[in-house]
């Protein structure tokens, strides 16, 4: 089975311009076929104050209603996907830009409403691992931004390490894939005042354990949660690193769960 490489990285990294140059260039060079998928809340968030739309979070979590569902996709789907492929296919990588509705790729069921009204956001039910699969064969670099729909006309802002983890998921039927979730840190950390005190390999057990003492909090949660997830579903490998380090897999946080599980 084919190797095949699927990164996400968080908004910050593509949204400044060196660290773009710098992650398109890492990413070029990743040998074999690849996925990138992205995030843009910060240039979200910036273009929403300029129109006068108040962004408001929950847990991390955008709330996002008619007017942001506009600005998300104007940016996600538009601004940074675009800059993002265009960079791609200046270091000769053939890249496509994507959201869950172009060629009904990833599909989503708008989130009820429960105690938070999160909006026009999706959950995803449905991924076409085939068709993905099938332009990964022939080349073509997909890159993915946090966009889906529910197949009624409607786009879904949907969460980028979601995105990732349900893509790398669909895909392991095709390739076998390592999924890589890239952010400012080398990985996740024991003590988050020292950026070298990693925690080099963590499984179910331990990541409770964390959640526990305080250690693993806020958005890291849900992060490690779609990691192990996505292992249980048949992808090979998971790994947490910093932007700068795709070039190296054995560094960073290695995510692994039990063969019993």
């Amino acid at each position: 089975m084919d190797q095949l490489t699927l990164i996400k990285v968080g908004g910050k990294i593509v949204e400044e311009e060196a660290s773009l140059r710098q992650l398109l260039a890492d990413f070029a060079q990743i040998a074999g076929h690849k996925v990138l998928v992205h995030g843009g809340g910060r240039s979200a968030t910036a273009l929403a104050a300029r129109l006068g739309i108040e962004s408001r979070m929950v847990n991390g979590r955008r709330i996002t209603d008619a007017d942001m569902l506009r600005v998300v996709t104007m940016v996600y789907g538009g601004l940074v996907n675009k800059q993002v492929v265009a960079g791609l296919q200046a270091l000769g990588v053939n890249a496509l830009g994507l959201t869950g509705a172009d060629m009904d790729y990833m599909r989503s069921a708008k989130r009820p409403a429960g105690e938070v009204d999160y909006g026009f956001v999706g959950d995803v039910r449905q991924v076409n691992a085939a068709l993905l699969a099938d332009l990964i064969s022939r080349g073509v670099v997909p890159v993915l931004a946090p966009l889906t729909h529910d197949g009624q006309g409607h786009l879904l802002n949907t969460n980028a390490d979601t995105i990732a983890a349900e893509a790398a998921k669909a895909l392991a039927r095709h390739f076998e894939v390592t999924l890589m979730f890239c952010f400012e840190k080398k990985g996740v950390l024991a003590d988050e005042r020292d950026d070298n005190s990693v925690i080099p390999h963590l499984d179910p057990a331990t990541f409770k354990a964390c959640v526990e003492r305080g250690t693993i909090q806020g958005g890291m949660i849900p992060k490690l949660e779609n990691a192990f997830e996505a292992l249980r579903a048949g992808v090979k490998r998971v790994v947490i690193t910093r932007a700068d380090h795709i070039a190296r897999p054995d560094e960073g946080t290695q995510i692994t769960v039990a063969d019993s599980e």
